[in-house]
């Protein structure tokens, strides 16, 4: 399931990561916060409970969050921004790292690091990818997670590109997509189109 976050909110944010003269301190402030804003959406379905307590005015029960716990797993390099952001939401959430490479002879995703919380099967587990674009770097970190146990998982992106959401799809049916864009495609060097560039060298500054 794809689901596109359209909140006049996001896309007002999302332009403005768009835009080339955006700088590298603007362009991370922004992206954490689309991430906040797509984690509201993504945590929709999340159980509660009920505790008790008193209030200063009077004792009762009151909506807590129960079920599954949480775990966020930052797609590095990229990813980490979304993480940090969203950890501030959910500061109990425990945080993991997938690191990859793409090989050079073969173009397929190389894991060169992987860092889970051991209780993972048991955590509603939130993987964070800024850029779907081709899709392998999600699918093959999809089942990295799925390898470790992981059985509820979500992926969030900033931006998607159709054959991105069309590689998850094939190979992790079972695994919703949220993104605050669903942009054309991509163009002959993979970059989405129209975009906003390489994530990670916006936010780190690098090239």
């Amino acid at each position: 399931m794809l689901t596109t976050v359209d909140h006049p909110l996001i896309q007002h944010k999302l332009s403005l990561m768009r835009d080339a003269r955006t700088g590298v301190k603007e362009f991370r402030e922004l992206a954490g916060e689309v991430s906040l804003l797509l984690a509201y959406e993504a945590m929709r379905d999340l159980e509660l409970t009920s505790a008790r307590f008193a209030t200063p005015v009077v004792e009762g029960e009151f909506p807590v969050l129960g079920g599954k716990k949480l775990a966020l797993v930052a797609l590095l390099r990229a990813g980490l921004v979304m993480t940090e952001a969203i950890t501030g939401l959910v500061p109990a959430a425990k945080v993991g790292h997938i690191g990859m490479y793409r090989d050079p002879q073969t173009l397929t995703p190389v894991t060169y690091y992987s860092k889970l919380p051991g209780d993972i099967a048991a955590r509603q587990v939130f993987l964070t990818d800024p850029m779907l674009a081709t899709g392998g770097s999600a699918v093959a970190a999809l089942s990295t997670l799925k390898e470790a146990g992981a059985k509820q998982i979500k992926l969030m992106c900033i931006l998607a590109a159709p054959e991105g959401v069309a590689a998850v799809r094939e190979a992790h049916p079972d695994v919703p997509i949220l993104t605050a864009a669903l942009d054309d495609g991509l163009n002959d060097h993979g970059y989405i189109v129209p975009g906003l560039g390489d994530a990670g060298d916006r936010i780190y500054g690098t090239k």
